[in-house]
């Protein structure tokens, strides 16, 4: 009996989902019916009476047909309950207009009020529709001057981050940006919204998809870390995606509670979020200076079978950009990295352009297994175990442009090593014991790139510090 009433759901949600097809037809037959009926009214275009018959025959059931389907979609609760009753309502009456229209045709009494009324409910009608698929304001969103899906180019500075809510000022922002058009206060994919705290909590369809403290069991994660051409990978490929610094941000909140009220003062802050938390104080969120890291040149695609594999590791696998067969790896979620996992990237060196292994248990051991991987542009190895002794291995690299070295034992005798990478455009060297003194002698070495030494510095908080008294004192 369960199994039916689950079969039957199915069905008619399937049968829902053809709304968006059966739903334009009636809007142009019927239009087009009131614009033969108007015409006919002169003697020059009488011959098209005839046409209008027809015209609001198959109108009127397209009509009756859309607000069906209508119905049952709105039955997967997906979308705004407000926004669907009045649009549904409106569906109703065109199709109940629709009736009265052909009603009168067919004996001879043509109304151009009522088909007036009809064109002005299909506009309404359609509107109300637009209104649910892409937002409230689609109408009227390009003579606006807010437009959220540049928040990380464009936002708001935050005058101090220190003292700004977590949530409110940092995460927030985000969600609109790249959650809101499905999961907001108009759409609900998966009866998920993300746009209040409580629902947040809530979850969806599909369950918890928020879990303080714990990223691993955070599906709201762990789908912006899929592949991007995996079905379930967040936001979907046709929306803007999230950035680096975004990720970042969101992946520092939820590890750190996920708590909605605390300031980012009161939160835990690694090395690692904190030049990315200090960037909101800027007019600009700057990730990485924009470099042309992706080759000209096609590839063909990557065998499935070994990408399947390496996601199957954990190793966050995608196409560094759209239409393109190059490809990003990115082991921020492998907690025990060995060699066998480097070793998973031999087959698809030809595509690996941009490989990531920050804060990972990287060590020089490892690296030659790094050294092969010919076509690398980008190289992240920042707060890993490599020295001097295996930062050697990379002399082969020759098409890399960008090296991540914050936050390791690299010397500069080590960097010399890598004179020969005449295409390197930037180096970043902060918290290295390569000292900013040593800039002129890097410049030399590497006179195409920029050399970076980070020195971030956030604001110094009383809450920074703990008052220590001697038990011996009273």
């Amino acid at each position: 009996m369960i199994i039916s009433a689950i079969i039957l759901e199915n069905l008619t949600e399937f049968i829902g989902r053809f709304h968006p097809v059966l739903v334009h037809l009636p809007i142009g037959v019927l239009l087009l019916a009131a614009l033969f009926q108007w015409l006919s009214r002169k003697e020059k275009y009488q011959s098209l009476s005839f046409a209008v018959s027809i015209s609001l025959f198959w109108g009127m059931i397209s009509a009756i047909l859309a607000c069906i389907s209508g119905y049952l979609l709105s039955n997967s609760g997906d979308y705004d309950g407000d926004l669907v009753s009045k649009h549904q309502w409106f569906g109703i009456a065109v199709a109940g207009i629709s009736i009265i229209a052909y009603g009168l045709n067919r004996r001879g009494k043509d109304s151009i009020w009522v088909s007036g009324l009809l064109v002005l409910l299909i506009i309404i009608t359609g509107h109300l529709g637009g209104s649910i698929t892409h937002g409230s304001d689609y109408l009227f969103k390009a003579f606006s001057n807010n437009d959220s899906n540049t928040i990380t180019a464009k936002r708001i500075p935050i005058a101090d981050v220190n003292e700004a809510i977590a949530y409110n000022d940092v995460i927030r922002p985000i969600l609109t940006a790249k959650c809101y058009k499905c999961h907001g206060p108009d759409k609900q994919k998966g009866k998920l919204r993300l746009d209040l705290p409580e629902l947040i909590l809530k979850g969806g369809k599909s369950g918890i998809v928020l879990v303080g403290g714990k990223v691993d069991e955070s599906e709201l994660i762990k789908r912006i870390l899929l592949s991007k051409d995996n079905d379930e990978h967040m936001p979907p490929l046709e929306q803007p995606q999230l950035t680096k610094a975004e990720m970042e941000l969101l992946h520092w909140w939820v590890s750190s509670g996920a708590d909605f009220n605390k300031k980012v003062n009161a939160l835990v802050q690694t090395e690692k979020i904190k030049p990315v938390l200090l960037a909101l104080q800027s007019e600009e969120v700057k990730e990485e200076l924009k470099i042309s890291d992706v080759p000209a040149e096609s590839v063909e695609i990557a065998d499935q079978g070994t990408v399947k594999k390496i996601q199957e590791r954990g190793i966050a696998l995608t196409a560094v950009a759209q239409n393109s067969n190059y490809l990003s790896a990115n082991f921020v979620a492998v907690e025990a990295l060995t060699e066998k996992d480097l070793q998973l990237l031999d087959p698809i060196a030809k595509q690996l352009v941009w490989l990531k292994l920050g804060d990972s248990k990287l060590n020089d051991k490892m690296l030659v297994d790094i050294s092969d991987l010919s076509a690398l542009t980008r190289l992240s190895l920042e707060r890993t175990a490599i020295t001097d002794q295996g930062i050697g291995q990379f002399k082969n690299l020759r098409k890399l442009q960008y090296l991540n070295l914050i936050g390791t034992k690299v010397s500069i005798k080590g960097l010399e090593q890598l004179k020969g990478l005449k295409e390197l455009r930037q180096i970043f060297l902060f918290q290295t014991l390569i000292q900013p003194s040593e800039a002129d002698q890097l410049k030399k070495l590497f006179p195409n790139a920029k050399i970076d030494f980070g020195g971030y510095k956030l604001q110094f908080l009383e809450s920074d510090t703990s008052k220590l008294k001697d038990p011996k004192l009273k």
